[in-house]
């Protein structure tokens, strides 16, 4: 399949520089554009779509963007909670929209699947500075438009590459701050050269120490581009990808650290004596580090190695005023591994025979062992675009991928050598993943102020998972789901200003790798997921103010949930319930107050249930050997990290030209890391400010100087984003434990960008 696609790349260059058509439009430049939006055309919402959505400008990328990972510039939008592992928005870090985490969210990069095949989850880390290349995103919120990929079932993020300049240009962006933060950035484009070639490239690195003790983060990206621009016809070519190695920092901080309860500190660790902490250096870490920056962790390799890029060949052909196609061929490879150093770990774990020195035999070593993952990811996607008139639109598309991983573990030193070979994997793993899928919209107008939309899609997902897995228990799944995806909606125009919309769509989803290799004993393999979304809202623009106002319910069939556990690898585990539900109120506005001041507010209220929850507890034996699984019955409780308010708002600040100030807070209810609605085991409300400041110099042979300061949680709120809960049972009574993710103080950040 790689060979095929590249062999098309390579047979249809030729026919597309040779394309002869009658021009549609004059200017090459607008040709380009125009040409680049159709890419991503047949995945968007636009304004006469009966879907919630919000679109962020390149402008508004440029201005949040210090270096911090692409969530921290979503951020400002309804709906959003965002996290980082190391603290401070560096390295891991995560997104959720409507509580729905990043499994859950389609993301999309000029229209081709980005979230991870077996996980569904999304790796920024993977991709650093990326939003340094993009040139817009729309956000739908909840199952939103039929795109490739995952199922949507909390929202989509649709992203477009940047477009080429018409001039050519130069750019050198630099960040310094807070934690040893730096990131260097280099931008250059040749602009159209004879109206019909272009090259943009960039390149990134950034560096952190992180907030978090010793998480730190090395991460280096490029992406460059090359198109050739006709004029009916755009074919582009995009070689992105990254590299980073980052410390591990995702087992959190105890609850009892976190809180100065020396007391219960010295409880949890005993309770962890030899699972969690092994040696003297362990226990002086876990009592002397600071509260809020602790890290278990001490190996100075504990880290985590992936490198990543993406092929994309990108086509776009108008033939006429009515008809279009755009289409694509990508192919990504992935391959990396996390490094740990494990404390008195038996031979049998990893399948090697004890060692005998002098007459003693030896069951138990400490090691290194590196878990590793290598995969292909490649396809095609397309779409047909049929405009009649104003009136009548039609979109025929869809995509076929497919996915080939393969998972294993290597012990790469021992105290104790073993007779194990060279290459001797502890275990070996595969995921195969093949996913096609192929959707037809209408959007008809019967009267000028009336449009009726129509959206079904259909989805096949065929995946096998086989071998070990990291436990060494072997794997033998495989799967064959089969989704219909309809989606119908309608939107009455008040005015040229305003408009209401409804719609009801209907999404599926299958379970991904984790809910089958983390299924625990005695409960059902996992079901497919079924979600049916209802929206309505009203949207209003003109030239000082821009406002939605919308409603929706989320009702679930089967969700996969997080029941707040993890197990060593940090992997969560989730389990489906029989019946859940969202249901919110959402609005987003703007208004430009006068030539100096504006604002921007949105807020997102929620109700997230589930209907009858059931909580499985392991039960132990003094031995320590599970005996007994004990289920308790919870109705009516809140979804885990679901928060019932977001709110967000910020207060815009333009003096002179050239000079901008921003206040931005953000508020986020508390949230529960199980489904048991327990105080107990929560994450508390917070509230935190941010200060942005941005001027430009006017400075005689040079386009642009452009310095930024970014001053994050300015009132230095002591507030933690995520954790993770689990319970076990003893003769001795229930042990709880709470971890969290603390999140820094006051930092900043300085910028520096020089346009050319």
């Amino acid at each position: 399949m790689k060979k095929l696609i590249f062999a098309l790349i390579v047979l249809l260059a030729p026919a597309v520089l040779n394309a002869q058509t009658k021009p549609l439009v004059k200017s090459s430049r607008d040709t380009s554009i125009i040409l680049d939006e159709i890419t991503v055309k047949a995945t968007r919402a636009d304004a006469k779509s009966a879907t919630t959505y919000k679109n962020i400008s390149k402008k508004e990328i440029e201005t949040n963007n210090f270096g911090q990972d692409l969530p921290f510039i979503l951020n400002n939008t309804p709906g959003v909670v965002i996290t980082s592992d190391a603290g401070a928005g560096i390295g891991y870090t995560g997104i959720r929209i409507r509580g729905s985490d990043a499994s859950r969210v389609n993301i999309t990069i000029n229209g081709i699947p980005y979230n991870d095949s077996e996980s569904q989850g999304t790796f920024w880390v993977n991709m650093p500075d990326f939003a340094s290349s993009v040139d817009n995103i729309q956000i739908q919120r909840g199952v939103g438009t039929s795109t490739n990929g995952a199922g949507a079932f909390g929202g989509s993020v649709n992203i477009q590459t940047a477009s080429p300049s018409d001039k050519a240009y130069a750019e050198l962006n630099n960040t310094f701050g807070s934690f040893n933060t730096n990131k260097n950035t280099v931008k250059v484009g040749t602009g159209l050269i004879d109206n019909k070639w272009s090259i943009d490239g960039r390149l990134s690195r950034i560096q952190s120490d992180g907030f978090i003790d010793r998480a730190a983060s090395n991460l280096k990206s490029f992406f460059l581009s090359g198109a050739y621009h006709g004029k009916t016809d755009l074919l582009r070519f995009n070689v992105f990808g990254g590299s980073e190695q980052t410390y591990q920092a995702w087992n959190g901080v105890p609850e009892a650290k976190l809180r100065g309860d020396q007391s219960a500190l010295t409880d949890h660790y005993y309770n962890n004596l030899g699972y969690l902490y092994n040696t003297p250096a362990d226990s002086l870490n876990l009592f002397n580090a600071n509260n809020r920056k602790y890290n278990q962790f001490l190996f100075k390799d504990q880290n985590d190695d992936y490198t990543q890029s993406h092929y994309q060949a990108l086509y776009a052909k108008q033939f006429s005023e009515k008809f279009s196609f755009n289409g694509a061929l990508h192919y990504t490879d992935g391959k990396g591994f996390f490094e740990e150093y494990k404390n008195d770990r038996k031979f049998s774990e990893y399948g090697l025979p004890n060692v005998v020195v002098g007459g003693t035999t030896i069951s138990r070593t400490n090691l290194i062992r590196r878990r590793w993952l290598d995969n292909d990811f490649y396809g095609l996607t397309y779409a047909f675009n049929y405009q009649e008139s104003n009136a009548l639109n039609f979109t025929l598309g869809g995509a076929y991928n497919q996915y080939r991983g393969k998972h294993f573990g290597e012990v790469i030193w021992a105290e104790y050598a073993s007779t194990a070979a060279k290459d001797y994997h502890y275990y070996d793993g595969k995921g195969d993943k093949d996913d096609f899928n192929t959707y037809a919209k209408v959007n008809y107008s019967p009267a000028e102020q009336f449009n009726l939309f129509v959206d079904l899609q259909y989805r096949n997902v065929q995946y096998d998972i086989s071998g070990t897995d990291k436990n060494r228990k072997v794997q033998d799944f495989r799967n064959n789901y089969n989704f219909f995806n309809p989606k119908v909606g309608a939107t009455y125009f008040l005015n040229e200003q305003s408009n209401l919309y409804a719609s009801f769509s209907v999404a599926n989803k299958e379970p991904n790798r984790d809910d089958f290799t983390n299924l625990k004993t005695g409960l059902l393999v996992p079901k497919a997921e079924r979600l049916n979304n209802v929206e309505a809202g009203y949207r209003v623009q003109n030239e000082r103010f821009t406002g939605g106002l919308n409603v929706y319910g989320m009702f679930y069939k089967d969700q996969l949930i997080f029941t707040g556990e993890i197990n060593e690898y940090s992997d969560a585990y989730r389990q489906n319930v029989d019946k859940s539900y969202r249901i919110g109120i959402e609005l987003d506005a703007s208004y430009v107050i006068n030539t100096k001041f504006a604002i921007n507010a949105n807020a997102a209220l929620s109700r997230n249930k589930i209907k009858n929850y059931i909580d499985y507890v392991s039960v132990y034996d003094d031995n320590y050997d599970l005996v007994d699984v004990q289920a308790t019955n919870y109705a009516d409780p809140d979804i885990s990290f679901s928060p019932n308010a977001v709110l967000f708002g910020e207060l815009v600040y333009k003096p002179i030209a050239g000079f901008a100030l921003a206040w931005q807070s953000k508020y986020v209810s508390k949230q529960f890391m199980d489904n048991t609605q327990n105080d107990s085991r929560k994450l508390d409300a917070y509230f935190v400010n941010n200060a942005r400041l941005g001027y430009d110099l006017p400075i005689k042979g040079i386009k642009n100087v452009n310095i930024g300061v970014l001053v994050n949680n300015l009132l230095n709120e002591k507030y933690e984003s995520n954790g993770y809960t689990y319970s076990s049972i003893y003769p001795s009574g229930t042990l709880t434990e709470n971890f969290y993710f603390p999140q820094a103080g006051t930092n900043f950040l300085l910028s520096l960008n020089i346009k050319f």
